[in-house]
């Protein structure tokens, strides 16, 4: 998609049960303004609670994903509201409960990596380069988001990123670990549709959002927690996927899994 979609600079489209959400500001490479970090933070919010949304994707317009921060609107320095949107909005990415994608092509650098690296997945087409800047600038790139990119690549790359600010292609970001997926562009593009219907519609949801919470903790601390555990416990002791997971296997054809969250889970 090459032209803006409509006049918001976030704009989200729902096809089935897959929810894309646009960083539509492509004049500027999607860079993102103050109202955007708060716009993206208010719908992964609202998303969160549409229980018809299995998979979110995240994608930018106009050939690029994201450019980073708009560094116009940092004249006087990244003041404290700022920080605090910028924070809300990576977390509330994070923390959606379903499976994320962000769909890469073009510029990806600074608050693009950011937004990139708060999805699960990252796909990539091979027009896609990768940085992080704030050695451009002289500040520091976000704790939260340099402990997720850490996470991500490791510490070797991460310093190489961050002492550096230099552009990386596709291809190295790939080697470092810090996209999943890397196809040329209209491959890239049937190869999301292909896997966010996959998720949607053939798989299991309920294994979905538990290996997500517990791959995310062991991630963040080196265990799954026991809390985690027992809360999941009378989940599966009557799950109705498994019957059906079982019966699908066994009669060659696709499941058709039942399972929905309600507002405990």
């Amino acid at each position: 998609m090459t032209e803006a979609l409509g006049t918001e600079s976030i704009v989200v489209t729902k096809t089935d049960s897959v929810a894309t959400i646009w960083l539509n500001r492509p004049d500027k490479r999607n860079a993102m303004s103050h109202e955007m970090w708060t716009a993206l933070a208010e719908h992964c919010h609202s998303l969160a609670k549409d229980h018809d949304v299995r998979v979110l994707v995240v994608r930018g317009v106009g050939g690029h994903f994201c450019a980073g921060a708009d560094i116009g609107g940092f004249s006087g320095g990244m003041s404290d509201e700022y920080q605090a949107q910028n924070r809300e909005a990576e977390e509330a990415l994070a923390a959606f409960p379903r499976p994320t994608i962000a769909f890469i092509t073009g510029s990806c650098v600074g608050g693009g990596v950011q937004i990139a690296g708060a999805c699960d997945l990252r796909f990539a087409d091979t027009t896609s380069k990768y940085g992080i800047t704030p050695a451009r600038l002289g500040i520091a790139y976000p704790t939260y988001a340099l402990e997720r990119a850490v996470r991500l690549v490791g510490q070797s790359a991460a310093k190489h990123l961050l002492f550096s600010a230099e552009l990386i292609d596709a291809e190295r970001a790939l080697r470092i670990g810090l996209i999943d997926e890397l196809l040329e562009t209209d491959a890239a593009i049937e190869r999301l549709d292909a896997f966010t219907s996959l998720l949607a519609n053939e798989r299991s949801l309920l294994t979905q959002i538990i290996s997500k919470e517990m791959v995310n903790e062991v991630a963040a601390s080196g265990g799954v927690s026991a809390q985690t555990i027992e809360r999941w416990a009378p989940v599966l002791a009557n799950n109705p996927d498994m019957p059906e997971g079982v019966a699908a296997f066994t009669e060659r054809r696709s499941p058709n899994f039942v399972w929905t969250p309600n507002e405990s889970f």
